[in-house]
C-alpha cells in the first residue's frame, strides 16, 4: 500500500487557506496529511487552526532567524514531506530548501501573475494596486516556488471580474474564494502525480 502523501503548510497570518486544506482533507477530497504547519510569526490565528486539528506546529520567527530561515525550515521538513505549500506565507525562501524541494514547493498569490507580483506585493496591497491601475479582471495564481519572488512556473490561475464599485477589500474577498478552489486543485494534482514541468510550462496530465 502506498504511503499517504504528506505536506507541510507555511503560514504568516490568519490561515483561511490552511483551514480550507484541513476541511478538504477531512471531507476526503484531498488524500493527504498535513504533517506540520510552520509560521514565521508568533501568535497568528493559523497556528490555532493547526493546534485545534492536532497538527504539529513550529514557529521560526523571521526576525530571529533572518537569512537562515530557509535552512531552518529545511531541517524540519527534509525527508518528512512530499510537498511544501505556502498558504499566506510572506517570507522569501531560498538556498538549499529550494534546491532540495525543486518543483515541490507551491505558492498561492492573489493576482494574475505577472501582474501585481514581486517584492512588496502581498495581502491587501495587491488588490489596492489592481484597483488603482483600473484592471477589469484580477484573480489568483498557484505557482511553483523558485529562488525569485513570484517568478516560478504557473500551475493554474482563476480569474474574477473587477467591478466598478469594488474596493480593495471587496475584491480581496472575491479573490479569496477562488484562492481556496485553486490551491486545493493544485495540491490534488500533486497528490495524483499529474504535474509535469517542461522549462516554464506546467502540463497537467490526465
Amino acid at each position: 500500500m502506498k504511503d499517504i502523501f504528506k505536506i507541510a503548510v507555511l503560514v504568516s497570518g490568519g490561515g483561511t487557506n490552511l483551514q480550507s486544506i484541513i476541511d478538504n482533507i477531512n471531507s476526503g477530497y484531498l488524500n493527504c496529511s498535513i504533517e506540520m504547519v510552520i509560521s514565521d510569526r508568533e501568535d497568528i490565528y493559523a497556528l490555532k487552526r493547526a493546534e485545534d486539528n492536532n497538527i504539529k506546529t513550529y514557529v521560526l520567527d523571521k526576525n530571529t532567524y533572518g537569512e537562515s530561515l530557509s535552512d531552518e525550515i529545511l531541517k524540519i521538513v527534509e525527508e518528512k514531506v512530499d510537498l511544501i505549500v505556502l498558504a499566506g506565507w510572506l517570507s522569501h525562501l531560498k538556498g538549499n530548501l529550494i534546491d532540495r524541494f525543486a518543483n515541490n514547493i507551491i505558492n498561492i498569490h492573489p493576482s494574475l501573475i505577472p501582474s501585481f507580483s514581486g517584492k512588496g506585493m502581498y495581502g491587501i496591497k495587491v488588490h489596492e494596486k489592481a484597483i488603482e491601475y483600473g484592471v477589469k479582471v484580477s484573480g489568483c495564481t498557484v505557482h511553483i516556488v523558485d529562488s525569485g519572488m513570484d517568478t516560478g512556473p504557473i500551475i493554474l490561475q482563476r480569474a474574477v471580474p473587477v467591478l466598478t464599485e469594488d474596493t480593495a477589500e471587496t475584491l480581496q474577498k472575491r479573490v479569496l474564494v477562488e484562492e481556496h478552489v485553486a490551491l486545493l486543485e493544485a495540491i490534488k494534482y500533486f497528490i495524483e502525480n499529474k504535474i509535469e514541468i517542461i522549462h516554464r510550462k506546467v502540463i497537467i496530465n490526465s
